[in-house]
């Protein structure tokens, strides 16, 4: 059987890579199988994740991970849903899912792959690009002011709310497992680098 390294579909040297180990090795140790795990990704770099989790998974359209995996919790209350999505698809055309999944409090797992730009589509700017960023939107440089996701999920009602950084493995790796064991809907904005577009 080919490892799934072997097929990774990402730019060389990204990190959407540790987010899926961190993941993965945090289903191993809480001891969660696979029939009991549903991955939910939406449309980005981020997107193909969910064929890389062993359980359920679901590739949806751009900006409605949140509507498909709220229906699958409904559906199956028991399992562990976890939505996996980027800056651009979930605090961009997503956005007004993300405060209302706030606000319901569902039990799930929200990871953001944050890289602050639209990167599948070759680097434009995103709802977290920071100013003065050069993207290929915002050639000269961006002036508009990045909003904090953060803020937003806590003013909306979201309890768990916490943020990650992809290179270090071990404490994003605790942080989701925080996560999943949260009983209500869980924030974790995680930066990543993105070696092929990001040049901030």
């Amino acid at each position: 059987m080919r490892s799934w390294l072997t097929n990774i579909q990402w730019c060389p040297g990204c990190w959407d890579t540790l987010i899926i180990m961190a993941l993965k090795n945090a289903f191993k140790e809480l001891e969660i199988p696979s029939h009991q795990r549903v991955v939910v990704s939406g449309v980005g770099c981020s997107g193909k994740a969910s064929q890389y989790v062993d359980g359920y998974a679901a590739e949806t359209l751009h900006g409605r991970a949140l509507p498909f995996a709220t229906g699958v919790k409904m559906a199956k209350p028991d399992s562990t849903v976890v939505i996996m999505w980027g800056d651009g698809d979930g605090y961009g055309i997503g956005m007004g899912h993300f405060i209302h999944s706030c606000r319901r409090n569902l039990d799930m797992v929200y990871l953001v792959f944050n890289n602050e730009n639209y990167a599948l589509t070759t680097g434009q700017a995103s709802p977290t690009t920071p100013i003065g960023a050069k993207t290929k939107t915002t050639p000269e440089w961006n002036t508009v002011e990045p909003f904090n996701p953060l803020e937003l999920a806590k003013n909306a009602g979201c309890q768990f709310v916490r943020t990650a950084d992809s290179i270090k493995f071990q404490e994003l790796k605790e942080i989701i497992k925080e996560a999943i064991q949260h009983k209500g809907f869980s924030l974790v904005d995680i930066h990543q680098a993105c070696p092929s577009f990001k040049r901030w």
